[in-house]
């Protein structure tokens, strides 16, 4: 099985720009989530606080053409990828002007112009789709990546056996990316995994893998340019195993009753990426309060655009159905 080798190391000025950006992601799902308990955004809403290491570290590795499937879990990878606030938060307020036009919202966020295959309300459905378009791009001879971000209970679903088998018979172009914060919802990882090390997974069916802290972010990013570099390079498929915690509950409102009781307020202190990031570039009071400012004005003016933005018609409500 080949072996992939990480890569350098990470310029102060590029951590710089990670910490920036993984800041905007926590204080843009800071305040959705506070949107969506005050009863302004319609359906369900999972974030990602605590995972924004595993989106800025991988994205920010892609290149112009590479292309991601994401999670029921999606803002960080969204706006990692490039796409405004703005353009996110009015998807989130369900108006026109938003990534899908208000039709997807928070669960079903996509951009394909950017490169953007979309967030997936099903459990690893992003897998398959993002096989088809590494398949496609090979069979092209673009010299383009496939990335598919996933859980650690996605591990257990049917596609997700079915699209590595596949990814690594046809040696194309894709990087996995499982995010694993260890609860599969809410069932731990004992509970609902037979295996301890899920890069055992990957080498069920041949396949190289790393295994990486996902809340070090020059880690993630270091790791993720040598996948994408790897797979680019016409040697197959890699699986990246991300080990991070998810800051918060399941969903918006979930009362994480599974989890022993003190140990949420313990990884907040010890475990948390943009903390860790602040105290490896010594980052001041006055820097951080002047990112943090930047950060909390780019997600207000967001919210204001949503605000502003168009509703959709009633009868467009069933524009787009084929079946």
């Amino acid at each position: 099985m080949a072996k992939v080798e990480k890569k350098g190391s990470v310029s102060e000025e590029l951590l710089r720009e990670f910490f920036r950006e993984m800041l905007l992601i926590r204080r843009f799902e800071e305040k959705v989530e506070e949107r969506f308990r005050a009863g302004e955004l319609p359906g369900f809403l999972h974030v990602a606080i605590g995972q924004e290491a595993c989106a800025v570290g991988v994205c920010r590795a892609l290149e112009e053409g590479d292309v991601i499937a994401s999670t029921h879990r999606a803002h960080g990878h969204t706006l990692a990828k490039g796409t405004h606030p703005n353009e996110v938060m009015a998807e989130l307020y369900g108006k026109l002007e938003g990534t899908s036009h208000g039709y997807g919202g928070s669960m079903h966020l996509y951009d394909v112009e950017r490169g953007n295959l979309g967030a997936n309300a099903v459990v690893g459905g992003g897998l398959p789709a993002t096989v088809g378009a590494a398949l496609a791009f090979k069979m092209r001879d673009e010299p383009r990546v496939a990335v598919a971000f996933f859980g650690d209970g996605a591990t257990n679903i049917g596609t997700f056996h079915e699209s590595l088998n596949l990814a690594q018979l046809w040696q194309v172009p894709a990087v996995f990316v499982c995010e694993n914060n260890h609860w599969a919802e809410s069932t731990p990882a004992k509970q609902q995994l037979p295996i301890e090390d899920l890069t055992e997974r990957a080498a069920a069916y041949g396949m190289p893998a790393m295994h990486v802290d996902g809340q070090e972010i020059e880690e993630v990013y270091a790791s993720a340019v040598a996948a994408l570099d790897h797979a680019r390079g016409g040697r197959g498929p890699v699986f990246l195993l991300l080990e991070t915690y998810r800051l918060t509950g399941h969903y918006v409102g979930d009362p994480q009753v599974y989890r022993p009781k003190g140990e949420l307020q313990e990884l907040r202190e010890t475990q948390d990426p943009i903390t860790k990031l602040r105290e490896k570039l010594e980052l001041s009071d006055e820097e951080f309060e002047q990112a943090d400012r930047e950060a909390h004005e780019l997600v207000e003016a967001s919210v204001e655009f949503a605000k502003a933005g168009t509703d959709p018609r009633p009868e467009d409500a069933l524009k787009n159905l084929y079946a």
